[in-house]
This record gives C-alpha cells, sequence and structure tokens, in this order.
C-alpha cells in the first residue's frame, strides 16, 4: 500500500497551501474531509473533484452529496471511490469544486508517492499548512444581514416619500416650535384682516355721510 501526498491550493489564492498524505486505498471523501479539517470549512456541502489535464481541464467528475441530476448520469461517489482507480500518472491533477452553493476552486496535484508508510501516523495526515483559508459568508448568514438591513431601507425609503417626520422627541419640539410661530403668524394675519375690515367699514361711514350731505343739498 503507498501514501500519496497531494498538493492543494485555492486556484485565486495560491499563496494559500495544504500538503496531505492520504492512503492510496483511501477515498475521495477522505481526502475532502481531510483538505477541510485543515481550512476549517464545513466538509458538509456539495463538492466534485474532476480528474484534470496538465492544462487544469476537466474530466471524469467524483462527487460528493450530489444533485439528483447528477447521480441520474451515474456520476462517481466520493465515498465509493478510492484514490488509486483514478490515479494514471504519477503527478496526476484534480480539479475540485467546494460547495457549489457558494464555490472554491482548487487545484489538487500528486506530488509524491510513498511506499513505506509511517505506522505511528494516521491517515490522511495533514504535512504542511500554508497560509490562512479566506473566509466564507455561509448563505443563511449573508441572508441573515440582507433581511436585517432591508426593512430599515425600505421603511426609510418609503416613509421619506410619504414625508413623515419621525416621532423623535427634538423633533416633536421642533414641530412644537414651529407649529407656534404659525399660530403667531396666523393671529398676526387674523388682526391685519380685523384693521382692514375696520378701514373698509370707517370708508363706508364716510361715504354714507357724503351721499346724505348730498341730500341734504
Amino acid at each position: 500500500m503507498a501514501i500519496y501526498r497531494f498538493r492543494i491550493s485555492f486556484e485565486d489564492f495560491d499563496e494559500v497551501v495544504r500538503e496531505i498524505d492520504i492512503k492510496s486505498t483511501q477515498t475521495f471523501e477522505d481526502l475532502h474531509k481531510a483538505v477541510h479539517r485543515s481550512t476549517g470549512y464545513s466538509a458538509e456541502k456539495s463538492s466534485s473533484f474532476f480528474v484534470s489535464t496538465d492544462n487544469w481541464i476537466k474530466g471524469d467528475e467524483i462527487a460528493y452529496l450530489p444533485t439528483q441530476r447528477k447521480t441520474d448520469r451515474g456520476v462517481a461517489l466520493m465515498e465509493t471511490s478510492k484514490l488509486n482507480r483514478f490515479i494514471e500518472d504519477p503527478h496526476q491533477k484534480f480539479y475540485y469544486i467546494y460547495n457549489f452553493d457558494r464555490p472554491f476552486d482548487f487545484h489538487v496535484e500528486l506530488i509524491k508517492i510513498i511506499l513505506d508508510p509511517d505506522p505511528n501516523i494516521e491517515y490522511p495526515f495533514l504535512v504542511k499548512s500554508t497560509g490562512e483559508a479566506p473566509k466564507i459568508i455561509e448563505k443563511d448568514n449573508f441572508g441573515a444581514v440582507t433581511v436585517s438591513a432591508a426593512p430599515a431601507s425600505t421603511e426609510f425609503d418609503f416613509l421619506n416619500e410619504m414625508d413623515f417626520v419621525p416621532e423623535d422627541t427634538e423633533e416633536i419640539e421642533a414641530m412644537g416650535g414651529r407649529g407656534i410661530n404659525a399660530e403667531e403668524k396666523s393671529d398676526d394675519a387674523d388682526e391685519e384682516e380685523t384693521d382692514d375690515a375696520d378701514e373698509f367699514a370707517d370708508n363706508d361711514d364716510y361715504e354714507d355721510e357724503e351721499y346724505n350731505s348730498k341730500e341734504d343739498y
């Protein structure tokens, strides 16, 4: 039984690297879970390895938690697929997609074959870890953030469109102040109207007197 040493790197974060030793008779599911023990990600996500060319062109798929469509197509399953069945080259490559809902792509390359496994090591075994895996915003958490932010934003826009003034103490006081000024202005306007009316009445009296004087004449 041989030990395969795989070098695993993020496609978009090539400074983040893991090297894992694993038995040739172990499965792709064992490798999948070993990778995410080293990244801190949840392994219980729909993911797939693809047998790859040297240029990272994807071939046959080995899936974990496949969709019904993949199952119907007869895609190989990680839990039943041993690594040595898919190793055809001493530098065999696999293109690996983790979590199809929010995917990360990896390059997986066989870099060493060890013929004498260490009996004191439990495989899979993390040989090397370089760089911190990028953080993942889980779908549920992302949704929660969106939902919590949306109502405030929606309510604010709606109320502004309706010219609504929030019921805030300072704003109420300010509104009260504006109300008093409006009342004072209204009283001033009433007084002006009263003065105009009195002046008009005086003019009427003057006209009556003038008319009477003409009659007397």
